[in-house]
């Protein structure tokens, strides 16, 4: 368990630190890109076009290699909530560099959601059996059909609520990754090369990836991240717990709850909070620091 809950946390450095190449690399792109499968080429060549977006893609994928290593050897719940810890990298960071302002309350909210996610680590029990459930799979497949047209429609928009809107659908797409992780049929490349999951995993990590690239152009890199981490982190801990058998300590249901509350609460006031900041507040922090907003 500790080599697992060690990946876990190396992942979420990593995560930590892509997601802010992403936002600078999402940000010098047009802010009028949407999900819409008539422009997403274009719209993905132009990503691809920025250094540091391409540096975000090669941290998710290194991320991803140790977050492999924890989905397979924790229960979901806490590999989720070791690589959650990628929130207070995130936000560390996006005051340092993006000129993103946090007041105490939201600084109090992150500390919250930590403190949430790090009760779900010492509730956590033992690993409920990997097998193959076709009822989950078509769920996923379902799930990614229904994000892919809610994240059309929000992406149509320009204003922040679309960033928390976003940045939850993205959560849910990450949250395919760590589910589809989890059913995969390794047992021998025939199985999984037919395994449904060995196609909802990348999927479901280009879809997140795209939906999150799209939020970060519309708000702050808080307000993107943290319902994303939330949703990613408590939607594969409830698949786990009452679909895939995963435990939870004895004695500990009640410390179990508490975290998902606690985490609940801490993502709803950063969310509040950041969605009705003042545009003109990022405007002129931005124009008093632009290096912040076009780093080289």
């Amino acid at each position: 368990m500790i080599g697992g809950l060690g990946a876990a946390l190396g992942a979420a450095v990593l995560f930590g630190i892509a997601a802010i190449l992403q936002a600078v690399g999402s940000r010098k792109v047009p802010t009028g890109s949407e999900l819409d499968p008539r422009r997403l080429a274009g719209f993905v060549g132009a990503l691809l076009r920025q250094p540091a977006f391409l540096g975000a893609l090669v941290l998710n994928l290194a991320g991803y290699g140790l977050h492999f290593i924890a989905l397979r050897l924790l229960p979901l719940y806490l590999a989720q909530a070791g690589i959650a810890a990628s929130l207070v990298v995130t936000a560390l960071l996006a005051t340092r560099l993006m000129s993103d302002r946090l007041s105490t309350i939201e600084w109090s909210a992150v500390v919250g959601v930590c403190a949430g996610l790090g009760l779900l680590a010492v509730s956590a029990g033992d690993q409920g059996a990997s097998a193959q459930h076709h009822g989950l799979t078509v769920g996923v497949i379902v799930g990614l059909v229904a994000i892919a047209i809610v994240g059309g429609l929000a992406s149509r928009s320009q204003h922040t609520s679309a960033t928390a809107l976003l940045g939850l659908l993205a959560g849910l797409g990450y949250a395919g990754v760590a589910i589809s992780t989890r059913l995969l049929d390794d047992s021998s490349i025939s199985a999984l090369l037919q395994s449904p999951t060995t196609y909802t995993l990348p999927v479901s990590g280009a879809l997140a990836f795209v939906l999150y690239s799209l939020a970060l152009q519309r708000g702050s890199v808080t307000l993107a991240t943290t319902p994303m981490i939330a949703l990613q982190t408590i939607t594969p801990a409830a698949v786990g717990v009452f679909i895939l058998s995963d435990e939870v300590r004895s004695g500990w249901y009640a410390g179990a709850v508490g975290g998902f509350v606690v985490t609940a609460i801490g993502a709803l006031i950063l969310v509040r909070f950041e969605s009705v900041k003042d545009p003109s507040e990022t405007a002129t922090s931005t124009a008093a620091h632009p290096e912040a907003s076009d780093p080289r």
